[in-house]
């Protein structure tokens, strides 16, 4: 597997890269081991955030005593200088270490700048003079952010959604970034788990030789195949290429990728996975969904009061409560056996 460097940072890692979102969902222990098997077969980025819960302290666990042989990303989603020294402080002492590699605003609602009256940006440049971070970068979902950030030339990485269902203007992000010597780290590289060919996903990110990926990772099962990449990189094949335009037609850009920040509901609808449930049933299939408790989560869009929180909180611009009562029609015909999913 080749390696990249992430533009300026000089950070250069295999192009297999651990998300660690997942790991807040798993007890302790397997999270420990999760991680120390990533570490050992080769992966030196990880990447985190404060708001994943104890997914910054797992790390730290896991692999305080191998700091110097990795690379630590994390976020803040801290609303004033404030909370974003005390949640820097927590992110530190969670990960136990002195110093974050990239410390980046997380899903950022504006381009943070010098003198824009916030001091976010200033403080930023702090944490950097003093040590306590390396660098500086920015998560977006918002491709006008993402453009904007670039455009700066205030940032040494970009995160963004980017996989083989974005569109060409989130594609051309890659080269932007190239060309002003910047990082660019790859969320969601599955869709949100609307791909489910894990070769076919690393084939078309591998044809970017400055995207890092880094891919949510929760089972040990999931791991073992991202590793296996590390010997045996998958490259595109005229079959991979197929099964990808055949994707983008049946998918194109107006699908839920189940980020989950047009949450909570008020009316308590689980609105990241009902949103997509049509797309679960056929690519990620599962008994489960079926479930009575599914039934009633699905039966809850019906008390959707049509407030507009979710469709105007979208970094997708998604019209989510029409996708919500689309996604309900298509499951009750499911259920009533009119649909074969499995088709």
């Amino acid at each position: 597997m080749k390696t990249i460097t992430l533009g300026s940072t000089g950070i250069t890692t295999p192009q297999n890269a651990f998300g660690a979102l997942p790991v807040q969902r798993a007890d302790k222990q397997s999270a420990v081991r999760l991680l120390r098997r990533a570490y050992e077969g080769g992966i030196t980025f990880f990447d985190t955030a404060r708001a994943y819960s104890d997914s910054e302290e797992k790390i730290g666990m896991a692999l305080s005593d191998v700091r110097k042989n990795i690379f630590i990303a994390t976020k803040t989603m801290a609303q004033n200088t404030e909370q974003m020294k005390s949640q820097l402080e927590m992110s530190l002492k969670m990960l136990k270490t002195d110093y974050i590699d990239i410390y980046q605003f997380h899903c950022a609602g504006r381009c943070y700048k010098p003198d824009d009256g916030t001091g976010m940006y200033e403080l930023m440049e702090d944490f950097k003079r003093q040590g306590m971070i390396r660098h500086i970068g920015i998560t977006a979902h918002k491709i006008g952010i993402a453009e904007e950030s670039i455009e700066s030339g205030l940032y040494e990485t970009l995160q963004f959604p980017f996989s083989y269902l974005s569109s060409e203007r989130e594609l051309a992000l890659s080269d932007k970034c190239y060309e002003k010597n910047m990082g660019f780290i790859a969320m969601k590289a599955l869709a949100g788990g609307i791909i489910t060919n894990s070769r076919t996903a690393y084939a078309f990110i591998g044809q970017y030789g400055n995207v890092l990926p880094i891919w949510g990772i929760q089972r040990e099962s999931e791991l073992e195949e991202w590793l296996a990449f590390m010997n045996d990189t998958p490259e595109m094949t005229e079959d991979i290429r197929a099964e990808i335009e055949n994707d983008k037609r049946q998918l194109g850009g107006n699908f839920c990728r189940g980020c989950g920040y047009c949450m909570p509901c008020p009316k308590g609808i689980q609105i990241n996975n009902c949103a997509r449930m049509s797309l679960m049933l056929r690519r990620a299939p599962s008994d489960s969904w079926l479930s009575e408790e599914w039934q009633r989560n699905m039966k809850q869009i019906d008390d959707c009061i049509n407030c507009g929180q979710c469709k105007s909180k979208c970094p997708y611009e998604l019209d989510t409560p029409a996708l919500l009562k689309e996604n309900y029609a298509d499951y009750v015909r499911v259920l009533a056996g009119e649909v074969d999913v499995r088709s």
